[in-house]
């Protein structure tokens, strides 16, 4: 049965965005600080760098990790997540992984702009939509065929369809650090443990795992 799931970096103090990016770092320092431990384990190394020699961390954060891509046969996403509020004049933008995104899957873009469907070797594909939350859904179950959706971003989209009740399995990996500033993701979610079970898990690298899981 197909389940609606999110995997999301946060810092200690609730925020997954960060406000310190510049044109030459769009991502901002705060932002690599924020997915270390993310982007040294093996499985993010081996889909988004294509490092197959094998390196890596191999521990709890890179059980989270590889969990990310498990079973997942389509993903929703923001505009801001695929890059179009950073490159909107640019009609040939293609996202930010290259030639070989690491979805390898239908993955439907949310944005008021129509562009046309992008299509990679792989099996990953961008089609640029203009739906609501849950049409969007629906039109990824659909895609999916009877594997998960992942609800992958960017803060903004994870938080409406949050409210919106559409989420089987929330995972955070909240990095001890402190920005300060930028989009939280609890505003506005008081209660949202209600109707899930919670869990927990400390990495060695000092991320704490937190999923939030609901019985379909």
């Amino acid at each position: 049965m197909t389940r609606v799931r999110v995997d999301l970096n946060i810092s200690l103090d609730g925020f997954a965005t960060t406000t310190d990016q510049t044109p030459e770092n769009p991502f901002g320092e705060d932002w690599g600080r924020l997915t270390a431990a993310y982007a040294a384990t093996r499985t993010f190394r081996e889909r988004v760098f294509h490092d197959t020699s094998g390196a890596g961390t191999t521990g709890v954060d890179e059980k989270y990790a590889a969990r990310y891509f498990e079973n997942i046969g389509a993903e929703i996403m923001g505009a801001g997540m695929f890059g179009l509020h950073a490159n909107p004049d640019d009609p040939d933008w293609r996202g930010w992984w290259g030639d070989e995104p690491p979805f390898h899957a239908p993955v439907f873009v949310l944005t008021h702009t129509p562009r046309e469907r992008i299509e990679f070797a792989n099996g990953t594909s961008f089609e640029f939509i203009d739906a609501a939350p849950e049409e969007a859904l629906r039109r990824a179950v659909e895609a999916a065929e009877g594997a998960d959706v992942r609800v992958g971003g960017g803060a903004t989209t994870v938080r409406e369809y949050l409210r919106a009740g559409l989420v089987d399995e929330l995972h955070v990996g909240i990095t001890p650090i402190l920005i300060g500033s930028g989009i939280r993701l609890w505003d506005d979610l008081r209660g949202l443990e209600s109707g899930y079970s919670v869990a927990s898990e400390t990495a060695e690298s000092g991320v704490v795992h937190i999923t939030f899981s609901r019985a379909n």
